[in-house]
């Protein structure tokens, strides 16, 4: 019996510790999709995708695609080099950041001197001719990034904001990834836990707590948190308050 309770006890572990590596790695997948944002333009050189390897014209691939590059060894393209695939959404009005959509990533798995061939890896979204590439960097996470925590002293003096999810979109829920205007440059840094509030612009009523939220990537000037509770619909323009630790 008591062989029965300790491998019932063994297998109910190998099964909890099964599923928070699947959750993890869900997470990191998802992570990979976040949308990013840039505030300079992109290369008038970077590399695209030019096509497919099929004898049918096509503009839209997904995983398991082969894809072509155009550039080659001659632009420093390397056998096994991975790449995100991302193209920007339509141009904001006014100024500020651009977004950037991540519709996948590759794997070249083919080379010469002016062109590459690559295998879709994993599709966010539709990949398209003319996306552009950026260096492949697996997403890595906080620890903690699938949780909530409020621990911390809430500094009113250095609000920041929500500005877009994934193309653009200006309302994100528990689980969404956004793009805010607080970067490095103000203190921004994977793990930094934030408190998210909405002006109800009402005389006489105080900001309301509508979330909380998590640094993930943090860029110079933007950053990109995971929701990791809501009380409501997010949107664009909330406020996000640092917790100090």
């Amino acid at each position: 019996m008591k062989h029965v309770i300790r491998f019932a006890a063994a297998f109910a572990l190998m099964t909890s510790t099964s599923a928070v590596a699947d959750a993890q790695n869900a997470l990191q997948m998802a992570a990979g999709c976040a949308p990013r944002a840039v505030t300079a333009p992109l290369p008038i050189d970077a590399l695209r995708l030019i096509g497919a390897q099929d004898p049918v014209g096509r503009q839209l691939f997904g995983a398991g695609d082969l894809v072509v590059i155009g550039g080659g060894r001659g632009r420093g393209v390397e056998l096994g080099q991975q790449f995100f695939v991302r193209r920007p959404t339509a141009v904001r009005s006014g100024r500020g950041p651009r977004a950037i959509s991540t519709a996948g990533w590759i794997r070249v798995v083919a080379v010469d001197d002016t062109t590459a061939i690559a295998l879709v890896d994993f599709a966010c979204d539709g990949l398209l001719v003319g996306d552009h590439l950026e260096a492949y960097v697996a997403p890595a996470l906080p620890l903690d990034a699938h949780r909530t925590d409020t621990q911390g002293e809430l500094d009113f003096s250095a609000p920041g904001h929500l500005l877009f999810g994934d193309n653009e979109r200006t309302a994100g829920g528990a689980g969404d990834f956004m793009v805010t205007d607080i970067g490095e440059t103000r203190g921004a840094a994977p793990g930094m836990r934030l408190a998210i509030y909405r002006n109800m612009n009402v005389p006489g009523l105080p900001l309301a707590v509508v979330g909380e939220a998590i640094v993930v990537f943090a860029d110079p000037e933007t950053s990109v948190v995971r929701l990791t509770r809501t009380r409501d619909a997010i949107y664009s323009g909330d406020l996000l308050i640092p917790r100090r630790r």
